[in-house]
């Protein structure tokens, strides 16, 4: 399980998302980036900002 928490990149951001998949999470995330935190260009380095955050999660038993 992948698992994404806004707020290790926007400091005090509560959403999260987790997927099986990280492609599925990195839609989510930069959809919440445009919806939430009002960014319209999302560059490179930004998915690369998001994807270095994305941790690896077991999944709960």
């Amino acid at each position: 399980m992948k698992e994404f928490h806004c707020g290790t990149l926007v400091p005090g951001c509560d959403w999260h998302t987790r997927h099986q998949e990280e492609a599925e999470v990195m839609r989510r995330a930069i959809e919440h980036m445009r919806e939430t935190h009002g960014e319209t260009i999302i560059r490179e380095t930004m998915v690369e900002a998001i994807r270095s955050r994305i941790e690896n999660k077991r999944d709960a038993a």
